[in-house]
């Protein structure tokens, strides 16, 4: 086949996206005689989509002193800045950092309004945004975006946008980010920019919505994403990444069978060629699943291979110690992460992991100033994500000061939001509470009502520990005194028994001794007495001391 003719179909099956088959072409075109500059920069990016990032680099290494030789600097330059920014993104910050320098130092004085200059601006505002300086990248991107509109070029308005959103959520203007990511994946979906920046800003984009607890845009967003990689098939970048975020949605509306299938999936694929970023979530979420269904073992086994990738294993390594009845490291663990800078973004989800393990550990006070912050962050935005945890942070909390009447106002609204959200597990977790408040205001029969619906929900998911939980707090709320007496409330009668006064029970027991008077009360009522030393006398005579 002639030179021309392999570089025909090359191009053809290019515009096909039908990569493996335009670098088989593109590869025959390159032996028989050497590549025009421009092809050259074809065959490179055809390279990354196919997964081979040394080939992109080389073919870029070409057409750049190609570009030289031909005295194109302002091509050169733009081609030193693609092979600087396919460095950053495989992680060779040194690389990338010197071919960025060389395309500052081709870039034209003159050449203030061209693509090349907004281009070049992107490198220190992305530094600014992740140093945490959301003002200073939001300034930055916006002077790259307003060269990219006086030029018109497709991908320096995708990269610009995608920043200006990121620094905007970055400084507290949630609502007006997203809309700005909205804007720019309208033009990446309709096919206006180069599949490379196309992959990331869709990733990008997603994580976004993922880390504002924006549910319905991330299952939006991860729909486009898996199109875009489904028309592809030879697509190798973004495609590992786009099954571990359709894994997220599926987790999160109950398809753990499914969500599973994903993420092994994303798993191997990630795998090779190994230093892939997704990696390390791939491994996260396969230890969430694990962890969910009571598959303790393997459950540590993932969440250990994502820390190896350098991914953050909380606030799932903490749910699974706590799982295993190691209180204290998990504890550890989720404070930790709460300290830990850098990590903004995911505070809200540690803050509701710790309100719960905080409250297994005992301590209600720490508690009650996580609940509170999470509702404080819940009220700066209108994720309805975020109001769920929030309200059943509190909910929890409110539980376990004694006041199980407010407890059973906030779970409901609660479960509410987690129907709507169609999320069954949080929403099954929210009724084994809801059945709690019932079972501390006497009402049992509502309160096996809620056990017996969690229960079922549980089953159907496979979340066994879940269920067996359940099950132990149906068998603990049967009445087994002849008074009729609950299980809480047995416990105050012993405590009243030895002779500890309401405050002394209510500091065992982590509740207020207002609710402790009502316990009492209600003790009274039931074994018609009038007295402690009556109480007392009773604990006795039916065995329970």
């Amino acid at each position: 086949m002639s030179e021309a003719a392999a570089l025909g179909l090359a191009r053809t099956a290019c515009a096909e996206r039908s990569w493996a088959e335009a670098h088989r072409h593109y590869c025959a075109a390159d032996l028989a005689e050497g590549l025009s500059s421009a092809d050259l920069e074809s065959f490179a990016q055809v390279c990354a989509l196919v997964g081979n990032d040394d080939g992109c680099v080389s073919l870029l290494d070409r057409a750049y002193h190609q570009r030289l030789e031909h005295a194109e600097r302002e091509q050169a330059a733009e081609c030193a800045f693609w092979l600087g920014f396919n460095l950053m993104n495989q992680g060779q910050m040194g690389p990338a950092g010197g071919w960025l320098g060389r395309a500052e130092n081709l870039a034209s004085p003159e050449s203030s309004g061209s693509p090349l200059r907004g281009l070049l601006i992107l490198p220190a505002a992305l530094q600014a945004l992740m140093q945490g300086d959301g003002a200073t990248a939001l300034a930055l991107f916006s002077q790259a975006q307003d060269v990219g509109r006086s030029s018109g070029q497709p991908e320096l308005l995708a990269l610009s946008g995608l920043g200006i959103g990121q620094s905007k959520i970055a400084v507290g203007e949630c609502a007006a980010g997203l809309a700005k990511l909205d804007e720019v994946m309208v033009a990446v979906a309709a096919g206006e920019v180069s599949p490379i920046v196309s992959g990331l800003v869709y990733c990008a984009v997603i994580i976004a919505c993922h880390d504002t607890f924006d549910v319905r845009r991330a299952a939006e967003w991860t729909g486009a994403l898996s199109r875009w990689c489904d028309a592809q098939p030879d697509l190798v970048p973004f495609r590992g990444e786009c099954l571990v975020h359709r894994a997220q949605i599926l987790i999160l509306n109950g398809e753990w069978h499914e969500a599973t299938k994903q993420v092994d999936l994303a798993c191997h694929r990630l795998a090779t060629p190994p230093g892939q970023p997704g990696i390390g979530m791939a491994y996260y979420e396969s230890g969430e699943l694990h962890r969910l269904r009571g598959e303790y073992a393997a459950a540590e086994n993932s969440y250990r291979r994502a820390s190896a990738c350098g991914h953050e294993i909380q606030p799932g390594f903490a749910l699974l110690r706590l799982a295993q009845g190691r209180v204290d490291a998990a504890l550890s663990g989720i404070s930790r992460a709460l300290e830990e800078p850098g990590q903004e973004p995911q505070r809200p989800r540690a803050l509701a992991v710790f309100v719960e393990i905080a409250l297994a550990a005992g301590h209600v006070a720490h508690a009650r100033a996580a609940a509170d912050e999470l509702v404080g962050v819940a009220a700066g935005g209108d994720a309805r994500l975020l109001q769920a945890m929030s309200k059943q942070a509190i909910g929890e909390v409110l539980l376990a000061e004694g006041r199980p009447r407010e407890a059973l106002d906030e779970l409901r609204r609660a479960s509410d939001i987690w129907r709507g959200l169609g999320a069954p597990y949080q929403g099954a977790r929210v009724r084994v509470l809801q059945g709690g408040c019932c079972r501390e205001l006497g009402d049992l029969d509502a309160a096996h009502m809620e056990f017996d619906a969690a229960a079922a929900v549980f089953g159907q998911l496979g979340a066994t520990p879940e269920a067996k939980a359940v099950q132990d707090m149906v068998t603990s709320s049967v009445v087994t005194e002849p008074g009729g007496l609950t299980q809480r409330e047995i416990q105050v009668l012993r405590a009243v028994a030895t002779g500890s006064t309401n405050r002394e029970i209510a500091e065992v027991l982590f509740l207020s001794e207002k609710t402790i008077a009502r316990h009492l009360s209600n003790i009274f009522s039931k074994l018609d007495i009038s007295s402690r030393s009556a109480a007392t006398a009773y604990a006795y005579q039916q065995g329970l001391m």
